[in-house]
């Protein structure tokens, strides 16, 4: 549930939980620009940066931001990218953010955009990507001190302090909380606040901040601005070897499928120059081949760790297929139902029909339109659906400062000063770059030596419908196997897809006994499916497809340095496993913004989860390999 805000006759908000208003009369904007903007000197101190961060303590009815977009927007100098976390323990519900600047012609359409987005705010980080990725909004749902305190640490330029008041909610001004803020500042950072309060003043005062009061916003007479300069030399845990870059330069990504592109786009939109290659000829030639892939979330009871990573990954992913392709032909937002067996579809007790969480039992209704069984338990996950991967992946290999080579398998990897030589079997340059990712998946294995990485062979089932065929349902069905019907094929025809198997194995022949396996599995996840897609069975028109998907010893993907001491300089995002639509853009979002120190998609402790340090490979005593085996494969390796 979202918290409740009263207007008044006169378009004033009021929080009853703090008794409180939003902002004052003068407007809901105008604070924002004298108080914080002003009180930082933006825009002008973001001149000509490559990003700006800004923290932010009260998110509200989101007015700092959208007044902070809006002049980045209006800004022929501004930065390459805006970073803006703020923390927010009672989200309002998005018919307020709109309402709340419907009278101001220049944020109002920024407001319908952050509405648009605005969904899913269970506890934890969101990532809330806007402008092509170039504005990025990470909110911290929950109190104040344990938001701040699970965010891995990063430099923030700017920082907004803007809860309500010291005596309605005084956890927030409280100095445990002001030390969490001081912990982001750098030397230099700028702090704006609305408040004088002398507790507040005293406690930045002690945490290194330099106050300055200046005139404030009628009716209040002054306001608050501090510069972080404290007399003694801050102690900043140290970063890993070889974890940030200068500056953007040259990076050859190994894998033109999911994860390959969507690190090259991640990294192509902060300034990198990116060269993809690919044993293949063209992209999507491995595992994120197939026609057609389920994207949705996992749930547990327990809302365990891969629940809440799934669903920033489904966040991360509907971004992008909203930006980049098109609804009802690339892809097809209308839910996917999950089949469970009776009584094991349990969710966690907090959750509701009407929360944020947008996963909940499916009613009766819900199965009759879908075509299931009578009285079939199922969960419906309101945000998922399919997609076509190749289409997004064709989409993120077009970013601007993307070059796709095909063609090109890579054997070894031989470090010469600060440049990698990415090699051919036959000992021919294909590549030189300053940093390497791996994100070929299984095709990478060997020159990833020591990551635990497990081929796994999946077979599905897919053909074109008949025209008239009658059964199929509108929506995705997931369960034991899944079922996608009414993908256009392109040709003003549609298709269907079924399956998949699942074998430790990188065996890449199709087999008809794994056909026959995804025939019983449709027939059991549904009846009517399987009964109209029958005559492309006994007709042979049924296709079989096999991909080779990679996953790590836990099931988690691995995204990190392959080995920071004996290979600096090469990364990896792989591991995807069966999850590549769910956590391709997530994982290069969080490889990106650790090479460039920004605010990470997730809370450390999940971006910790997906580290390779979690790995036991890393040995110092043990020497490493020069390269990977100086042979390729023996037979293709598809990428990820």
């Amino acid at each position: 549930m979202t918290d409740t805000v009263v207007w008044s006759d006169s378009g004033l908000p009021r929080s009853p939980r703090f008794d409180d208003i939003y902002h004052s009369e003068a407007g809901p904007t105008a604070q924002a620009r004298h108080v914080f903007l002003g009180g930082c000197g933006l825009p002008a101190a973001w001149a000509g940066q490559p990003q700006w961060r800004i923290l932010e303590t009260g998110f509200g009815l989101g007015l700092n931001f959208l007044t902070a977009w809006a002049a980045w927007r209006d800004d022929p100098a501004r930065p390459g990218l805006l970073h803006f976390v703020s923390v927010e323990a009672w989200p309002v519900a998005a018919a307020d953010l709109r309402r709340a600047v419907a009278q101001e012609p220049a944020i109002a359409p920024l407001a319908d955009l952050l509405a648009a987005r605005w969904h899913g705010l269970l506890p934890g980080v969101h990532r809330l990507g806007f402008d092509d990725g170039r504005v990025m909004l990470t909110l911290c749902v929950g109190d104040v001190q344990p938001m701040l305190r699970g965010l891995q640490r990063f430099d923030a330029d700017s920082i907004f302090l803007d809860g309500f008041g010291p005596q309605r909610n005084p956890e927030m001004w409280s100095p445990p909380t002001l030390q969490a803020v001081a912990r982001f500042a750098r030397r230099g950072t700028r702090l704006a606040t609305w408040t004088i309060a002398r507790a507040v003043r005293d406690a930045l005062a002690e945490r290194g901040f330099a106050i300055t009061l200046a005139p404030g916003l009628p009716p209040k007479r002054d306001c608050l601005q501090a510069l972080f300069d404290p007399r003694w030399e801050p102690r900043r845990p140290p970063l890993p070897a070889g974890e940030q870059v200068a500056e953007p330069g040259h990076c050859a990504v190994v894998g033109a499928g999911l994860a390959g592109a969507a690190v090259a786009a991640a990294l192509a939109l902060r300034g990198w120059r990116v060269t993809v290659l690919d044993a293949a000829e063209a992209p999507a030639a491995g595992a994120s081949g197939t026609p057609a892939g389920v994207l949705a979330p996992h749930a547990s009871p327990d809302d365990a760790l891969l629940s809440r990573l799934s669903r920033a990954g489904v966040r991360a992913t509907w971004q992008q297929l909203e930006d980049r392709l098109v609804v009802g032909q690339d892809w097809q937002d209308g839910g996917v139902l999950e089949r469970h067996p009776p009584g094991a579809g349990r969710l966690p007790a907090a959750w509701t029909a009407k929360g944020p969480n947008e996963t909940w039992h499916a009613s009766a209704a819900d199965g009759t339109a879908a075509g299931l069984p009578p009285g079939t338990p199922a969960l419906l996950h309101r945000r998922a659906g399919w997609v076509r991967p190749a289409r997004l992946i064709a989409a993120w290999l077009q970013t601007p400062g993307v070059r796709f080579v095909g063609r090109s398998r890579v054997a070894r990897l031989v470090a010469e000063g600060d440049a990698w030589h990415l090699l051919a079997a036959d000992g021919s340059r294909l590549a030189t770059a300053d940093r390497v990712v791996l994100a070929g998946g299984a095709g990478c294995a060997p020159l990833a030596t020591g990551l635990p990485l497990q081929p796994v062979r999946g077979q599905l089932a897919w053909g074109r419908l008949p025209a008239g065929a009658q059964g199929l349902p509108r929506q995705a069905i997931n369960g034991d196997g899944h079922l996608i019907a009414g993908v256009p094929d392109g040709a003003g025809g549609t298709l269907w897809v079924n399956g998949a198997t699942f074998e430790r194995t990188d065996a890449a022949e199709t087999r008809a006994e794994d056909r026959e396996a995804n025939r019983l599995r449709l027939q059991a996840l549904h009846p009517a499916a399987a009964a109209a897609v029958a005559p492309a069975h006994t007709e042979g028109a049924v296709q079989d497809w096999v991909g080779i998907r990679c996953a790590s010893a836990d099931r988690r993907p691995l995204v990190g340095p392959l080995d920071a001491l004996h290979l600096p300089g090469v990364w990896v995002s792989t591991a995807l496993g069966s999850r590549g639509l769910t956590f391709a853009a997530l994982c290069a979002e969080l490889l990106a913004a650790r090479w460039h120190g920004e605010p990470l998609p997730l809370s450390a402790q999940e971006a910790r989860a997906l580290d390779t340090a979690r790995t036991t490979r890393q040995n110092p005593a043990a020497p490493y390999p020069e390269t990977a085996p100086k042979s390729p494969p023996s037979r293709p390796q598809p990428a990820e």
